[in-house]
């Protein structure tokens, strides 16, 4: 039996003294129709996430969150039951920030998703971007959290901790294939020189960290890790930073072609097979 590193807790916030102490009482007494859940992640359970939002939809209420905990650790659960008290428990912003790839997914149902890949963390894409203009890693980190991008504890960036979670969360979703977190092969990018990094862009071929999943005969494959791509990829145009526009198919979404779908995820993040 291999070792599965424990992933990093969140370290506490003097607002989690503030939380209501039982969920289904505030619900109750606020009459709520919508809980917005904003805990902070916990890579290994999604909790009190998970219970958070089953709380709402059992008490009737709809459920949103920009936590990928649960769509980790109880996806199925929370949409049987949303599904089973009318409600709507929404995620979008979960992976890819406002990119409406669950909702493109939803509203085309007959499209069965085979695989996917690309850049997932924006925090790791800012880092590798200084560092081949000549800064270190450490110069990298502080420009990132300068700018508003990076954590001001970025492990779970910097370690591939939140591109594992967002693959494990689109996987869940998209592909209907529950997977572990220690099921997905990861690599951070801790490791990488300056040196390393600069000679990768020199050469044409300039690291990222690239998030992976494939579809097979026994379930999905997935890793994340630092992958050298050439800069016709189209991944490569990814800017280094949140990304503030949303790329749409042009043809009727009552009908849009797999080939234009793929074209504008290609655009987007990587590719897609479809």
């Amino acid at each position: 039996m291999r070792n599965v590193e424990r992933a990093p807790s969140p370290a506490k916030s003097r607002e989690s003294d503030h939380h209501p102490t039982n969920v289904r009482d505030w619900l109750a007494a606020a009459q709520a129709d919508v809980l917005f859940e904003a805990t902070a992640l916990n890579v290994e359970s999604g909790e009190p996430a998970v219970d958070h939002i089953r709380a709402a939809l059992e008490h009737g209420a709809h459920a949103i969150t920009a936590n990928k905990g649960p769509i980790v650790h109880a996806y199925r659960g929370l949409r049987d039951l949303a599904a089973a008290q009318g409600k709507r428990f929404l995620f979008e912003s979960t992976v890819m920030d406002g990119v409406p790839i669950f909702s493109l997914f939803h509203e085309l149902p007959v499209i069965h998703l085979r695989g996917f890949h690309g850049i997932l963390n924006s925090t790791t894409n800012v880092i590798l971007s200084e560092m081949e203009n000549g800064l270190s890693f450490d110069e990298s980190l502080k420009k990132a959290q300068a700018l508003g991008i990076a954590e001001t504890d970025a492990t779970h960036d910097i370690d591939g901790w939140d591109g594992a979670v967002k693959t494990a969360a689109l996987i869940t979703a998209l592909m209907d294939v529950p997977v572990r977190l220690e099921e997905i092969a990861r690599e951070g990018i801790r490791k990488l020189s300056g040196e390393a990094v600069r000679a990768a862009r020199k050469e044409g071929r300039p690291y990222k960290l690239i998030c992976r999943a494939k579809k097979t005969a026994r379930g999905v494959t997935a890793s994340v890790r630092p992958e050298q791509i050439p800069v016709t990829d189209p991944m490569h145009k990814s800017p280094a930073r949140r990304p503030t526009s949303i790329s749409k198919p042009r043809s009727s979404p009552a009908s849009p072609s797999p080939k234009k779908i793929r074209a504008c995820m290609r655009r987007r993040m990587g590719c897609w097979r479809i």
